[in-house]
Order: C-alpha cells, then structure tokens, then sequence
C-alpha cells in the first residue's frame, strides 16, 4: 500500500505559461535525504476522477545539501492531452497541500568509483533538453557544496530563451569559477537555442541548434565541447550524463557511440561504461 507524505508550496515561479518552478517542504520532518539525479513523485486528487490520487516522478532541482526546500522546475503537458496532474500543479499556490513519497532512481547516480575501484576523476559533462536540466542543476549545486575538484560541464538546450530556466544561477556558478580558478571550481556552462529564428529568440547569440551539435566535429575536428574543454574528449577523460526527451538521448548517443562511448545500460563486460541517461518520452 502506498503511504503519501504530506508536503506544503512555498514558492511558486511561473516563468513562462507552461514552465514552473516550485518548491515545497514536508510537513512532518526534515526535507529527506536524497542523492543530486534523484527525483521525488508528488501527487494530488484529481478533482474530475472522484478524489483519486494521481502521481507522478519529477527529477530534483535542488542540492542534498539544502535542507531548507524540495525544488522542481515543470513543464505543463498539453499534448496530445493535457496532463492530469501537471495541469493542477500549474493551479497550485504558496500555502497549498501536495503529497510526495520518499526520493528514488539510480539512473543518474555521480559516478564516484571506476570498475577497478579507483576513483572517479572523469570530466563531468552534463546534456539537459528542456526540464531534462533539472538533476543538473542539482548536481551543479552539490559538487561545488562538497568542493569537487573535478571538471564540470553543463549544457542546456531549449527552444526559447525564456525556458533556460537556471541560465543565472548557472552562470553565476561559471563566474565563480573563473574568479577562483579552475584549481578550486571548474566549472563551464552553456545553452543552446534550438529555434533561433523565432522573434522572441532574436536577442539570442549563443549557439543555435540542438544541444546534441555541441559534440558535431567541425572543419576544424575539435567539437564545440572540445572547444569549450580546451582539449580531446575521449572515453578515459569524460563521462556524459543526459536527461531529456528520447530525441535528445538518441541524438547524444549517435555522436558518442562514433566514438566508442557505452552506455551504463550496455556497459563492457568489465563494468566500464561513459554515459548514463534517463528518457522521459
């Protein structure tokens, strides 16, 4: 049987008409331990369906580090039908009671330890499409907490502008790290505008196209990533993390298994592997 906890909205940030950010805080305890790639599966009555309860899983934005809230960033799906429960959060106000049952998932786990049982010290380059960021910014947020020396990357794709939901917080990290030195904080952000033509994109002069060109080699046979990095990728030096649509997770892996990259999902038979995703379309 499942057994919901009870949680109250304290923040609502609508930052366009089909993309939120919430938070909420549990009303009996703490906020729940959780590892950054984990996510949370909120619920509410569905109204139209007698009251019964209607759930569903929703990466963690915010860091383990943070006591303090549970954040989300959630696009309403209106098609093919709207969503049953993503258009009640889309209702929902500060003060407002939603359920949640305790953090899971493993698919995006921090790697920490090789096969051989040596540590992890791969690059880390994390590929997000759309709300498919949030684990990331998760991430983002717990390895400079722990003071992580390895090398970050996190790369955003969106249609438009106005959906590049942490583009401050992100890039205030990526300033951080140039006023600190890679020696303390190495970190790189970088968004992609998928439809730039659009007039609403018309201030945008970032890289334009999918987030999964940013591994498309050039004349020149350095990619934008390895532009970015300053060197080769290579299955010995990076590991890729993505999250997003089926398109997005097809599109990396197309460039990457070129490369000879395998996923966890199809890991050698020594355990190594270069890329874990999650789909969730």
């Amino acid at each position: 049987m499942v057994v919901d906890n009870k949680a109250t909205v304290t923040y609502v940030q609508l930052i366009k008409e089909d993309l939120v950010i919430i938070r909420i805080v549990p009303n009996d305890g703490p906020v729940p331990d959780f590892e950054a790639g984990q996510f949370l599966t909120l619920g509410l009555p569905n109204p139209e369906n007698a009251g019964k309860i209607v759930r569903r899983a929703y990466s963690i934005a915010s860091h383990p580090e943070n006591k303090e809230y549970i954040e989300f960033v959630i696009r309403w799906v209106r098609k093919p039908l709207p969503g049953r429960l993503t258009t009640q959060l889309f209702n929902v106000k500060e003060g407002d009671e939603i359920l949640w049952l305790k953090p899971a998932g493993r698919a995006l786990g921090i790697s920490e330890e090789l096969p051989n049982g040596e540590k992890d010290t791969r690059r880390i380059v994390c590929i997000g499409g759309g709300t498919g960021l949030a684990p990331f910014v998760s991430f983002a947020q717990h390895l400079h907490d722990t003071e992580d020396k390895r090398e970050i990357v996190v790369l955003h794709g969106a249609s438009y502008v106005d959906e590049l939901s942490y583009k401050q917080l992100l890039t205030d990290l990526e300033n951080e790290s140039i006023d600190k030195g890679a020696d303390k904080w190495n970190f790189k952000y970088r968004a992609a505008i998928s439809r730039p033509q659009e007039w609403t994109n018309r201030a945008w002069h970032g890289h334009k196209g999918r987030i999964e060109q940013f591994l498309r080699t050039g004349n020149d046979g350095k990619s934008p990533l390895e532009e970015l990095v300053g060197e080769k990728i290579t299955k010995d030096n990076t590991i890729f993390y993505v999250c997003g649509w089926q398109g997005t997770i097809d599109g990396v892996m197309d460039y990457l298994k070129a490369k000879n990259f395998v996923s966890e999902k199809n890991k050698r038979e020594d355990g190594s592997y270069e890329v874990k995703f999650e789909s969730y379309g």
